[in-house]
């Protein structure tokens, strides 16, 4: 989310937001040929990633294989430390028949002074079709996708505290299989660190593009980005306040290091006040999902019999990650196909 000044209205804010962000990731006639936020995307294209990633889901729950990266060479560039994000993409990628290759950062050119740049010129020199790449800095996606390799596809596994697109969209896939009405009509709670959560930011804006309404965020005043009202929200600090009547409960994780800082005094404070725990489950909706990004932290974020109970559908997220991934790599593949021919 970027600053704005008061008069914006939230459908102002939206419209700057995909005007800035669109063009690189789409080719002129409308194909995803980058995948670097879901800013900037409308809502026909998150549509058709849910379809596409569903279109992989067998009934049994597995996920079914093809070959529409058949030949090409996907390389995972990770800058940030990930187990599920790059293991889940790892799996897609083999699942689409393409070569990967995981580029070892600590020992990279990188790590050597090389600049970016000449990292990503160097190794789309070795016939790099796709970049998959997790980067410390915010919006370092962007860069490459206009700057260096505009004829690579790039997809954005989470850079800085800016955005999390993929995570984001199977997000929408869990709640479009499993919440029991239109995203038109859901309420929607998302709980914890909004502020450092590049989750939250794409979480939210893909919810509005897809129809949501009543979006909350509910959180105690320090984890809260400064004017987060303008962008369509509703901001709760009382959890029971926050959670009542929902359909949808996302939980966010609580990283170490805010913990005993003045942002947050405690971890046993902060799940008695904001945990997601059975009896405060109760003022939802009776057909309340629960979901939460990963790696939990039980007991701070959410008790363990919420996390592991029939309303919880954070394994089915794992799942459909892999199906999302699929859906998005094939996608940008197509569109960078069809800007080659």
């Amino acid at each position: 989310m970027h600053p704005t000044h008061a008069p914006n209205t939230p459908s102002d804010l939206t419209a700057k937001l995909h005007r800035s962000q669109s063009a690189p990731q789409l080719t002129p006639d409308g194909k995803l040929c980058h995948f670097l936020s879901v800013e900037g995307l409308n809502k026909d294209i998150l549509t058709q990633i849910i379809h596409k990633a569903g279109g992989y889901l067998l009934p049994n729950g597995q996920i079914q294989n093809s070959t529409e990266l058949d030949g090409c060479t996907v390389m995972n560039l990770f800058f940030e430390n990930s187990t599920r994000t790059r293991t889940t993409f790892e799996v897609a990628e083999k699942r689409l028949g393409a070569n990967v290759l995981n580029l070892d950062i600590a020992k990279s050119s990188t790590s050597k002074g090389e600049s970016l740049a000449d990292t990503l010129w160097n190794l789309q020199a070795m016939t790099a079709d796709m970049f998959v790449v997790r980067h410390y800095s915010s919006g370092a996606m962007h860069f490459m996708a206009q700057k260096v390799c505009p004829s690579v596809a790039v997809i954005n596994a989470g850079d800085g505290q800016h955005a999390h697109p993929t995570q984001a969209m199977l997000d929408m896939l869990t709640i479009h299989r499993e919440a029991k009405k239109p995203f038109d009509e859901l309420k929607v709670a998302i709980i914890g660190d909004v502020k450092h959560s590049r989750v939250a930011r794409s979480d939210i804006c893909a919810l509005q593009t897809l129809g949501v309404k009543d979006l909350r965020v509910v959180a105690p005043k320090t984890l809260l980005p400064k004017g987060i009202e303008r962008y369509g929200v509703s901001v709760f600090n009382d959890m029971d306040k926050g959670i009542a009547g929902v359909d949808v409960l996302i939980g966010l994780r609580i990283q170490n290091e805010r913990i005993g800082s003045p942002l947050l005094p405690s971890t046993a404070e902060y799940f008695k006040m904001y945990g997601i725990t059975d009896k405060r489950l109760k003022l939802a909706d009776k057909d309340a999902i629960v979901m939460h990004p990963g790696p939990m932290n039980r007991g701070v974020e959410i008790a363990s019999d919420v996390a592991d109970g029939e309303q919880s559908v954070i394994l089915k997220q794992v799942n459909n990650g892999i199906a999302v991934r699929m859906a998005v790599m094939a996608m940008a593949m197509e569109g960078q196909r069809s800007l080659r021919n």
